[in-house]
């Protein structure tokens, strides 16, 4: 079964076209007496990772880059004094290797890179990380800010100032951070504290004090007046404007984020879910796509990830409609397939994606939703098989993700995807 999926918002208007009749003509519209009953599903919205709708969006961390795994892993990030550094001025005052990026890859695949801060008799003030945001940090007067971040260390004897300030520089709010462990063990720990003035781009101090080496990652700044007050979680006033808009279904993951610029850039479910720590950023195909708009900053972190997202879904009343990549990148772009005898992982994504969503808990991957906080199941009614994709490469993917999906879940309306067609043989077979 394949489903026609419509969400589309109708404005009506009504135009007297003077060359075709002179009389004036009169519609009279009776909204209160409707005559033909319309889905929920009819009307919709479609979240894609686009403008920044995710991170620095919808998604509420204020920190950029807080883990260090953008192609320049300093994106973001500036070491104070301004200026010190890489020049030969930061190494005469401070010493070679003071501040310096680690990658673990071969250990840590995920989550590879992480900041090695190293104090010498290190005053406040004179050594410190300095975070701009998404272009700055939006912060609000008497909401509370949780501040976290992994760090190790051994014998080290080091304490942290973190502030807000302004443009000016002016101190918005903070506190102190004292790493509590040293056993040369990765350890989380957070803080918090009051901004204490309104400010639309804000930016993160972290100043350094004492001796020893530490290393850090997963550098994190939260409003506390998330949605449902979820530590780490999205916006309450952006999920409300969502909420108030009734929709039927929300779509996502997107758009062309499906797609990939090629398959290993494309969006896999299965990495969006879980420890934070443990989602592989990968770059956002925003970030090259305009020439003439590059965005070198655009990475996806996928903390709005697939668990967060039907969260969402249930929490505003609308149904989750899923879209998964079929075995093709973006045609406009790569046009890269995968091999018809090498589909299988991608199908087998879909039939985990619905376990995932509605399976028992004494299923594989109802289990790992159940320990992710949601022992009841979601109730996912459909899923989506590719985003954007036409030709007889797609129709020949879709028809075995549309034999394996029914044969396991019946139920599952399964919406196909017909690009920019109109007519024809294809268009019919696929909103048939």
């Amino acid at each position: 079964m394949k489903t026609k999926f419509l969400g589309v918002l109708f404005l009506s208007a009504v135009f007297c076209i003077p060359a075709i009749a002179q009389n004036k003509c009169t519609i009279t519209i009776q909204a209160n007496k409707p005559v033909a009953e319309v889905q929920p599903t009819m009307w919709g919205i479609f979240f894609e990772d686009i403008n920044m709708a995710a991170d620095g969006g919808i998604y509420a961390e204020l920190v950029k880059n807080r883990s260090f795994e953008f192609a320049k892993p300093m994106d973001g990030w500036t070491v104070q004094p301004v200026g010190n550094m890489p020049y030969q001025p930061f190494q005469k005052q401070f010493g070679e290797g003071t501040v310096i990026i680690i990658n673990r890859q071969q250990s840590n695949t995920t989550n590879p890179r992480f900041i090695r801060i190293t104090a010498k008799n290190t005053a406040k003030g004179s050594l410190g990380l300095t975070n701009d945001g998404f272009r700055g940090m939006g912060i609000k007067k008497d909401v509370q800010y949780d501040f976290s971040l992994m760090y190790r260390q051994q014998s080290a004897d080091i304490k942290m100032y973190v502030e807000l300030v302004d443009s000016s520089g002016k101190i918005l709010g903070g506190t102190t951070f004292i790493p509590t462990e040293a056993d040369n063990n990765w350890h989380k720990q957070s803080v918090s504290f009051t901004a204490n003035k309104t400010e639309t781009k804000a930016k993160l101090n972290i100043w350094f004090e004492g001796n020893g080496v530490i290393d850090l990652d997963m550098i994190s700044l939260f409003p506390r007046d998330t949605w449902k007050h979820r530590p780490g979680g999205l916006r309450a006033d952006l999920v409300q404007l969502l909420a108030d808009l009734k929709p039927g279904f929300i779509r996502f993951p997107g758009g062309c984020i499906v797609e990939g610029r090629e398959l290993a850039t494309r969006y896999q479910w299965k990495k969006t879910i879980g420890p934070i720590e443990d989602r592989q950023l990968i770059i956002n195909r925003w970030n090259t796509e305009i020439a003439a708009r590059p965005a070198p900053d655009y990475f996806q972190t996928f903390g709005l990830g697939f668990f967060e997202y039907f969260q969402l879904a249930e929490d505003i009343g609308a149904e989750p409609l899923p879209i998964l990549n079929c075995g093709m990148a973006c045609q406009f772009n790569t046009a890269e397939v995968a091999a018809l005898q090498q589909i299988d992982p991608y199908v087998q994504d879909a039939l985990d994606l619905i376990e995932f969503a509605n399976g028992d808990t004494n299923t594989k991957w109802g289990t790992v939703r159940a320990r992710l906080g949601h022992p009841a199941p979601f109730n996912l009614k459909m899923i989506g098989v590719g985003n954007e994709n036409w030709g007889p490469q797609y129709i020949e993917r879709f028809k075995v993700f549309q034999k394996t999906i029914k044969k396991k879940y019946p139920e599952i309306k399964i919406v196909a995807s017909t690009s920019a067609e109109y007519q024809g043989e294809r268009f019919n077979y696929l909103i048939g």
